[in-house]
């Protein structure tokens, strides 16, 4: 089983879902001595096994994937209501482009994902917005594979460890994108992760990782220095050469228009942070707190949107830190931002 002792380098490249995070990434940050993580988010099933055969094929061996617990429970086919008149205030917001359809959740693709990490093997698997449930757990520590579970708060971190989850990944409200509450419709805590960490380190006795708002090498030593043992990065990545994110998502990321960043539920139903821009400002306040349906209903404007250059209508997840983030090699990144930290390891 991978361990973060295992690390050379302790950083972890953030799994980033719908673009930013390709098989070139993940590769890079584990060569540069890291460990890269695949977000299977947004893919099929036989997108993320020919995503980690990839993988596997450039030599790389120390890597994991990133999975989404889907919501527990089942909704009433009635209760489309906040989705319809949503819906209502999408149409015609791009002249020509319909929003997409209301789909109910399930967990199909999350199981069949299951399946495929589990007969791939891979190392490392973290689950977001939940727990994996016991038999999974057990089925990939049959495999020799750590289990890790995102939190953002001391009693999810123990919901975790109960659960026998390997590793804790402690993630606070200054991190970019989705806040990995276990149940969609909570307000995230606000607890800043310089108190979160500490709190988590005394609460539960596994290692942890620590993401949010990680602009350079201080913020990384600072992390390992209030208990984790390796420290997650996603938006100091969204500008590497082997990134997938868009061109009007890097042009933002170095736009001084783009200042501030914003909690907001308007592009996927999810609270998630990003920059602030029109859709925000024009929806945030009606979206309904249910995912996927939202993220399916504007995934069709954030396209049209992405293809004409539009940056004000779609999603720009990035961290408190996004002002730091630099374009180049993420070997480059990564060294940089763990210049200092080899002494805490």
């Amino acid at each position: 089983m991978i361990t973060l002792g295992d690390l050379p380098v302790p950083i972890i490249g953030a799994p980033m879902a719908g673009g930013p995070t390709t098989d070139d990434l993940v590769i890079a940050v584990s060569r540069a001595g890291g460990m890269g993580v695949l977000a299977t988010a947004y893919r099929t099933p036989a997108q993320t096994a020919a995503s980690v055969a990839a993988i596997r094929a450039a030599g790389v061996t120390r890597f994991g994937a990133n999975l989404f617990v889907p919501e527990s429970g089942v909704r009433s086919p009635e209760d489309t209501g906040p989705l319809e008149r949503y819906r209502d205030l999408l149409r015609d917001r791009i002249p020509g482009v319909e929003p997409g359809e209301i789909a109910p959740a399930g967990t199909a693709e999350y199981d069949e994902t299951v399946e495929v990490v589990l007969a791939a093997g891979v190392p490392w698997v973290s689950f977001t917005f939940g727990l994996p449930s016991a038999d999974v757990v057990d089925r990939l520590h049959a495999r020799d594979t750590a289990v890790v579970v995102t939190v953002t708060s001391v009693s999810d971190a123990h919901a975790a460890v109960a659960r026998a989850a390997d590793v804790v990944w402690v993630q606070g409200p200054e991190a970019g994108g989705h806040r990995s509450t276990f149940d969609v419709a909570a307000e995230p805590p606000a607890t800043p992760l310089h108190e979160l960490l500490p709190a988590v380190r005394a609460a539960v006795d596994v290692p942890l990782v620590a993401s949010g708002g990680v602009a350079d090498a201080h913020d990384v030593t600072r992390l390992l220095d209030l208990g984790a043992d390796a420290v997650g990065v996603g938006t100091a990545l969204l500008l590497a050469d082997e990134a997938g994110t868009s061109a009007p998502y890097r042009a933002a990321l170095t736009d001084p228009a783009f200042t501030e960043t914003v909690l907001t539920r308007a592009f996927s139903g999810r609270v998630a942070r990003g920059l602030r821009n029109r859709f925000h400002d024009d929806l945030a306040a009606h979206a309904p707190a249910r995912f996927p349906e939202v993220n399916t209903l504007t995934g069709p404007l954030r396209r049209a949107a992405t293809a004409a250059g539009d940056p004000h209508e779609i999603s720009l997840w990035a961290g408190t830190g996004h002002q730091a983030a630099r374009p180049g090699p993420a070997a480059a990144i990564v060294a940089a931002l763990s210049t200092g930290a080899d002494a805490e390891l």
